[in-house]
């Protein structure tokens, strides 16, 4: 069974990518319409960036980097997946049809948006694969601090400045040869601190950028 490429799932799909077109390039109008120095001071307040200058912006991952999301969920016969940014849900449909057509399993998703949170969920209800997923509201550092152990799983697509930090969230919940996957690691000075701690293989870690839309950073615990 291959999921996404189901009718009802992949005509989802397919209306979905079509808004977030549409209203991300709305949002990047306006915001490459601002100051250099207010576009970078923006970054690091992620509050204001996501929970109100983006609240209609999908920003999610592209097609492609959401059918390699589903294979490594796939590969890794992952069970327990953590996501950080869920948005509109897209690429949170992609791997809770990894957890559908594994038989089974548990993805924990959150959101700092209310509103992007509920559309989601309905979303996933379309696509059939709700029932895979818990979605938790607010503060990422917050909501994602008592996940279950044996993580197999992890994709990083919220906040850049905070990638490092919900890592270190979950690196103590890691299964054995857990993977881990961030998008958009070519926002090189926002994501410094994580990259340069995946790569160092004294962290214990396998990790590589991968060219995929937006750059992967793609890694394996040892």
């Amino acid at each position: 069974m291959h999921t996404p490429s189901t009718p009802k799932v992949a005509a989802l799909l397919d209306e979905l990518f079509a808004e977030a077109g549409r209203a991300d390039a709305r949002f990047g109008d306006a915001f490459r319409s601002m100051p250099p120095a207010e576009r970078a001071a923006l970054h690091h307040d992620w509050r204001r960036l996501y929970g109100e200058l983006a609240a209609d912006a999908y920003l999610p991952i592209g097609r492609d980097g959401g059918g390699l999301l589903y294979t490594l969920a796939r590969a890794r016969d992952a069970e327990t997946i953590v996501e950080f940014g869920t948005s509109f849900g897209l690429s949170t449909i992609y791997l809770a049809a990894a957890l559908a057509d594994r038989g089974g399993g548990r993805l924990i998703t959150t959101e700092l948006s209310s509103d992007k949170a509920a559309a989601a969920r309905r979303n996933l209800e379309r696509a059939g694969l709700s029932h895979h997923v818990e979605i938790r509201i607010g503060d990422a550092l917050e909501t994602l601090a008592d996940v279950p152990d044996r993580v197999d799983f992890l994709y990083l697509d919220g906040a850049k400045p905070l990638y490092r930090r919900v890592l270190g969230l979950i690196e103590p919940r890691f299964a054995p040869r857990a993977v881990i996957a961030a998008d958009n690691v070519d926002m090189v000075d926002l994501v410094a601190d994580f990259t340069g701690y995946l790569r160092d293989p004294a962290n214990g870690y396998a990790s590589n950028r991968v060219v995929v839309g937006d750059a992967l950073e793609l890694a394996v615990r040892w």
